[in-house]
């Protein structure tokens, strides 16, 4: 199968990529730049000097290909118009796809988020049949925004796209995982000298690595229904607290509570303060059942062992 790939050069297209290929795949990778095409090639892939920006250059890519994985986002939009602004933009790409790929029955897999949709008041672990979250408070309606994006994406199933999304948890761990939670976490303890958790620190988070998500990403594509969200998760359920211990004892520093009351001012957490209250433990039966997939990476805590997120040099 020829794939066309966003996101080549982030934290999970390098593995999506070198995944592909071992598995008897052609790939095209979208680069913006020469330094990004001398590294998706450097994985096999055939580069493609593009931009996200470019609505018809994408679609011209996605028509010539077998199938199409989309990783990228506009990180580029935060600083002027935030989350909302990244959305809004992935919304119009995911709409160029569809225009481009109605029909053919060709898949589309795009990535999609375990933590937003807002499953805190389920009472078990979200499954990959639970809806993107509709509506709630000012923090969840910023999170609809980015969940009108993965209903898109759904809906292209009845366009006639073998559409589908991968969920992603809030922790995706790897030895070159320089920009995620845990990074930032981590950063965040050394600045404070203690490492804080919301409350009684109950709150659940998933994990997973991101070896294991390009897998998931793969087997969608080859053989994942029409209209499907799946989970790329393998640690399903986390208390927070065991996070904040973990990271903890590794830089020899306290773990302490934040309590409820000045989670939300300047202090500890910040403009985290949000995420990290949130309760999203996830399953992943239905996934590993359907698509056969099973993680086979180290889990969250060994991999802290990794010597790339606590250097002993």
């Amino acid at each position: 199968m020829h794939v066309f790939v966003t996101g080549g050069t982030g934290h999970s297209g390098p593995y999506i990529i070198s995944d592909l290929i071992a598995a008897g795949h052609e790939v095209t990778a979208l680069a913006r730049s020469d330094k990004a095409a001398a590294a998706v090639s450097a994985l096999g892939a055939k580069a493609r000097l593009g931009s996200l920006e470019d609505l018809d250059g994408l679609k011209e890519a996605a028509a010539a290909s077998d199938g199409v994985i989309h990783v990228a986002h506009r990180q580029d939009l935060i600083p002027v118009g935030g989350i909302n602004a990244v959305a809004d933009a992935e919304l119009q790409i995911m709409l160029a796809y569809g225009e481009a790929l109605a029909g053919t029955g060709k898949p589309l897999v795009s990535s999609g988020s375990i933590g937003s949709p807002g499953w805190e008041n389920l009472g078990r672990p979200a499954t990959e049949e639970d809806p993107p979250l509709s509506g709630g408070d000012s923090y969840k309606n910023t999170l609809r925004v980015r969940n009108i994006v993965e209903t898109t994406v759904i809906g292209l199933a009845e366009k006639g796209v073998r559409s589908s999304v991968v969920r992603i948890p809030e922790i995706m761990h790897s030895t070159t995982d320089n920009a995620g939670f845990l990074p930032l976490l981590i950063g965040l303890a050394k600045e404070k000298g203690v490492v804080g958790y919301p409350g009684d620190g109950a709150n659940r988070w998933a994990a997973v690595h991101t070896r294991d998500v390009a897998t998931v990403f793969r087997l969608a594509l080859e053989k994942g229904a029409a209209g499907r969200s799946w989970h790329a998760v393998a640690d399903e359920s986390i208390p927070y607290r065991e996070i904040a211990e973990a990271i903890g004892s590794r830089l020899k520093l306290p773990a302490v509570p934040i309590p409820a009351d000045v989670l939300m001012l300047p202090g500890y957490f910040g403009f985290l303060a949000n995420l990290v209250t949130l309760d999203t433990p996830a399953s992943n039966a239905i996934t590993r059942q359907t698509l056969g997939w099973t993680p086979t990476q180290p889990g969250l805590f060994a991999d802290m062992d990794n010597g790339h997120y606590f250097p002993t040099h």
